[in-house]
Parts: structure tokens; sequence; C-alpha cells
């Protein structure tokens, strides 16, 4: 491993493959609120970013307060999908398999949400007592207080770490707290993400590599 003793995995998008399901259920409910949207507008505008910040963006397009219970609602929708539809990212089991460094993950998400998704996938064991979550510290990326308590949690610097991510606001909180960031891209956004700082990968066997597994 090219010098790093830690890693930190964002779990959205790096461990489960849970973003598309969230935003077809953020599209979804938006619609019933009399606001449509493309599917890939869906995607850009809620992957990666915090529950705060989605509910705003709806809130802001349908120009009043959203129903009293959306949020929970929307919880249990996505827990109703993810039971059913839930995936592992591709070779992230394999992966893991290989390293011999000290690995958590770091997620915006609730602490149990982040059990629930990793336990769905059979990711669970391998992250027991390593799960940190923006709501534990009351910091959400693109601040980088969770990553920088993860870090802290797990005993070491910034810099002896590296941050495997895939949003916007997750290579923003990663650098700002002085961390390498490795970022899982769709070749669209790959030199959007370049231009951040991250240096970017398209499927796990290119993380290895990265790596040095």
């Amino acid at each position: 491993m090219k010098g790093y003793k830690c890693i930190i995995f964002d779990s959205d998008g790096v461990l489960v493959d849970s973003e598309r399901l969230s935003a077809k259920v953020f599209q979804e409910m938006a619609k019933e609120l009399g606001f449509e949207m493309e599917f890939d507008t869906a995607l850009e505008h809620f992957a990666g970013i915090s529950m705060k910040e989605n509910l705003k963006f709806i809130q802001e397009n349908i120009q009043e307060s959203l129903p009293e219970g959306f949020e929970e609602e929307f919880r249990q929708r996505t827990y109703q999908i993810f039971k059913s539809e839930l995936q592992a990212v591709e070779g992230i089991h394999q992966l893991i398999g290989k390293l011999q460094v000290p690995f958590c993950v770091a997620s915006s998400g609730p602490a149990d949400k982040i059990r629930l998704n990793l336990g769905l996938v059979k990711l669970l064991d391998y992250f027991e007592n390593r799960i940190y979550s923006s709501y534990d510290i009351g910091r959400w990326k693109p601040d980088p207080g969770i990553f920088l308590h993860a870090a802290e949690e797990m005993g070491f610097a910034p810099e002896e770490c590296v941050v495997i991510e895939d949003s916007d606001s997750g290579i923003r909180a990663a650098l700002a707290g002085g961390f390498m960031v490795y970022a899982l891209v769709k070749e669209k956004k790959r030199r959007h993400f370049e231009q951040l700082g991250a240096v970017t990968f398209a499927s796990m066997k290119e993380l290895e590599q990265l790596l040095g597994l």
C-alpha cells in the first residue's frame, strides 16, 4: 500500500450501490409533490449530498414546506427498496479481502443506516466498531469533520490516511482535512473530480492498483 497506514471508505456509492436507489425514491416523492425531474438530474442533485440539503432542494422547488413526516417516509421507502435491491459495489468484497492495513467507514448517513446497508450486502463484519457517522459529531460533508474524526478514532494523522470517495462534497471534505483522495468516478465527472484534486478510478480493480494490492 503506497505508504498509507489507514483507509477511510465512504459508504454510499463506494461500499454499497445505494445512491441510484435513494435518488429514485427522492424522484418519486418529489413528483408526488408536483416537482418532476429526469432520473439523471435526480441522481446528480441527490447523490453524495446531506439529507438537510436534499430536503431543502425539494422544498425550494415545490415552493412550500414539505409535508410532515416526509423524511421519515423517505427512510421507510428506501429501507424497503434496499431490502430487495441493494447490492455491494462490484469488486469491493475482493478488495477488502486483500487489505493489510486498518480501515473504516466514514459517512454522512446515520450510523444505523450505515450498519443496515452494510449488513444487507454482507460487509458489516469487516467494519464492526469502525463505523463513523456525521450524525455522531453534528458535522456534514463538505466539512472535513467526519474524516478528521474517523482518522483520530483510528489513531492516525490525516496525511497517513487515504479517503475513498465518489462525490463532490466528499472529495472537498477530505481534501479540506488534509487527506489524499481516491475517487470512484463515471467518465463524465472524471475531469471535474481531478480538477478538485482527487486521483480517479473507474473500478475496484483500478483501486487495487492504486493501493498497491
